[in-house]
């Protein structure tokens, strides 16, 4: 057997920790949750997929033609995934015109077709390479804490959701300066959900899809886009805190979240800043805000071409 692309493992070593942590996470009962990661590089699929069969992809995009996608099959436990991602994953080579695809699988493949969320994620890594990725990772996940908070009708409503949420911690509106987008529930697997996904993602890491989970992205890392994830859980799970014991806490106001973007200079879209509206400066040079401004500007200005240093983002 030809032996396994470097790179093409230590994709797959990444995809497989980052499957363990949203398990870690409860964000992955049973077959629940999938993720995918799309390439500009090639890579070899033999040594690790040696099996081979054409695939239809859910729309035309010659925008990945020639690009490289690894993607969690139907059915797949993302626990598995982390203790065997090549049985669990499925790599497709886009074909020239971006119709088709060459579908290459392990032997010890668990699965029949990818993921049948796999309509969003072809919408999202056309988007993303369109406007110049090279790299981009998806995930669908089913968090405890968010999916509860997204059965509830005011949590469906998208700036009384931003409000509650980005209220319990600093590093929430570092994380996501331009909000958390809220799609209101479609049937799985369909290309209306895919539509109402990428035009709620559009300059934003994270999406809640209400009463089932949520989809982040990522153009710098897989483990990126579970931290967006972990840190809205994190948000969702001092929500749900504060609804047990009935509504006691404040949480951060909006002036005080408005202080901190102010004095890192982060360009949020979320709230009304009276001062910016007045024409104040930002107190730190904007290169140093990018640096700390979280991964939500990082995505909109990479895609502009400014690339920012990659790493996790945080006030710690």
């Amino acid at each position: 057997m030809a032996s396994a692309d470097p790179r093409l493992q230590e994709h797959l070593v990444r995809i497989g920790e980052a499957a363990q942590r949203l398990d870690q996470l409860r964000a992955a009962e049973g077959a629940a949750g999938n993720l995918s990661v799309a390439l500009r590089e090639s890579l070899d699929p033999g040594g690790q997929f040696p099996q081979e069969e054409p695939l239809a992809l859910p729309e035309p995009a010659p925008e990945l033609a020639g690009a490289t996608v690894l993607v969690t099959g139907s059915g797949c436990r993302l626990a598995s995934c982390g203790r065997d991602p090549a049985a669990n994953l499925a790599l497709l080579v886009v074909e020239a015109g971006g119709a088709t695809a060459r579908l290459f699988t392990s032997p010890r493949r668990t699965f029949r077709t990818p993921t049948s969320e796999f309509v969003t994620h072809w919408a999202l890594h056309r988007d993303a390479f369109a406007a110049g990725a090279d790299y981009h990772a998806v995930v669908h996940a089913q968090p405890l804490q968010l999916t509860y908070l997204s059965h509830i009708p005011r949590y469906q409503e998208e700036a009384f959701f931003n409000r509650r949420l980005l209220r319990w911690q600093p590093e929430l509106i570092f994380q996501f300066p331009h909000g958390i987008g809220v799609v209101p529930f479609d049937v799985p697997g369909t290309a209306r959900l895919a539509r109402a996904t990428l035009a709620r993602l559009r300059g934003r890491t994270l999406v809640v899809w209400a009463k089932h989970g949520v989809v982040a992205r990522s153009i710098q890392a897989i483990e990126q886009a579970v931290d967006h994830i972990e840190y809205a859980e994190a948000g969702a799970s001092y929500e749900r805190l504060d609804l047990a014991c009935g509504g006691l806490a404040e949480g951060l106001t909006v002036d005080e979240m408005l202080a901190i973007c102010r004095e890192y200079g982060i360009e949020q879209t979320v709230f009304p800043d009276p001062a910016r509206q007045l024409g104040e400066r930002p107190r730190l040079p904007r290169t140093i805000a990018l640096e700390i401004g979280g991964p939500a500007l990082a995505f909109a200005l990479s895609l502009r071409g400014r690339r920012p240093p990659a790493g996790r983002r945080s006030l710690d």
